[in-house]
């Protein structure tokens, strides 16, 4: 796998992109949403497994002399719930997070990916621009000359007045090709500064697209069209059709019952130094199972729902795969022609 270094080799662009991957607001963005879906996993991989829970009470009562004293004290430890996945619905589930957390994880290396293109791509039309600034101020240099020689002429009766106010429009065209141009240089800071994340030093910037050419390495001939299915909006689409595939076994498994456990031990007793002593232990078990007999074809429904994602994202994964092999082939085009 070819690095930004490899492909970019000026040691200021290479700078550049170094200071863009430690400040981009948007890859912090991007590296944030990547945690949470990582967290989002683990949230339900516990689901798959029995929740246990811990409490202790305690109560004194003074009845005035009447009855004496009195105290309680209780603790209590067990499962508090677990649900028996007889049919997949939280393995499905965790499938699915699972897949969304690497969809995530391929959208940040997109995400890593375009900032260095597009910081590329500002960093060579800054050089382009300050060409053309170069070429509009050598017209305006020119025409000035041409306007300068044309009055002559008109005061020595050599020339006619539309001459001059001809000449006068072209000086006037290449000073607002000027003022465009410095327009351009000005954008292409503020996107680069945008991009870096922070100001950028002078230093890094070329002079003239002749600065640009010789820093873009060309890829290596006799690449084989499967190194497409390594690119990581690829990646995220499939991984997002594994997911919505694994939404199916999550709603299809809503069609069966539910099944619950619960557990409970613990020591009661009426003084503390006696809380643990054979007697006042107690224990207890139980389950429930729950299911919808009749829901006017809601969970059947959701199944429906499922599978239309399903095929949506099919169809977004093939046509990933597509956009991929249109850009690369438009990138050569380029690169063949111009």
């Amino acid at each position: 796998i070819l690095s930004y270094k490899q492909l970019f080799t000026d040691a200021r662009l290479q700078s550049l992109v170094e200071q863009a991957l430690a400040n981009n607001r948007d890859l912090r963005t991007a590296y944030a949403n990547l945690a949470a879906a990582r967290a989002q996993v683990r949230v339900s991989r516990a689901a798959q497994f029995p929740a246990i829970g811990v409490s202790a009470s305690g109560d004194y009562a003074d009845r005035g002399g009447t009855g004496g004293a009195g105290s309680s004290f209780a603790l209590q430890g067990g499962v508090t719930a677990f649900e028996l996945d007889l049919f997949g619905r939280l393995a499905n589930a965790n499938a699915a997070d699972r897949d969304r957390a690497l969809a995530t994880e391929a959208a940040s290396r997109t995400v890593r990916l375009s900032l260095i293109a597009d910081l590329a791509n500002a960093w060579a039309a800054y050089g382009a621009d300050r060409d053309l600034l170069a070429i509009a101020q050598e017209t305006a240099t020119n025409a000035r000359e041409n306007v300068r020689l044309t009055k002559a002429r008109l005061d020595g009766g050599v020339a006619p007045r539309t001459d001059l106010r001809q000449a006068e429009q072209i000086l006037a065209t290449a000073e607002d090709a000027i003022a465009q141009q410095q327009t351009a240089i000005a954008q292409d800071e503020n996107l680069i500064r945008l991009l870096v994340g922070g100001d950028v030093d002078p230093a890094l910037l070329p002079a003239s697209l002749a600065e640009v050419t010789p820093a873009v390495a060309a890829p290596p001939a006799g690449m084989r069209s499967e190194i497409l299915l390594r690119r990581p909006d690829v990646i995220q689409a499939e991984y997002l059709l594994r997911a919505a595939n694994a939404d199916i076994g999550v709603a299809r498994a809503r069609l069966f019952p539910t099944i619950s456990l619960t557990g409970l031990l613990g020591f009661a007793s009426d003084a503390l130094s006696s809380l643990f002593d054979k007697g006042s232990f107690a224990w207890s078990a139980g389950g429930d199972a729950s299911a919808s007999i009749f829901d006017f074809g809601g969970r059947r429904a959701g199944v429906a729902v499922s599978e239309a994602q399903r095929d949506a994202a099919l169809a977004s994964y093939e046509g990933a795969i597509q956009t991929a092999f249109r850009e690369v082939a438009d990138a050569l085009a380029v690169q063949g022609t111009i």
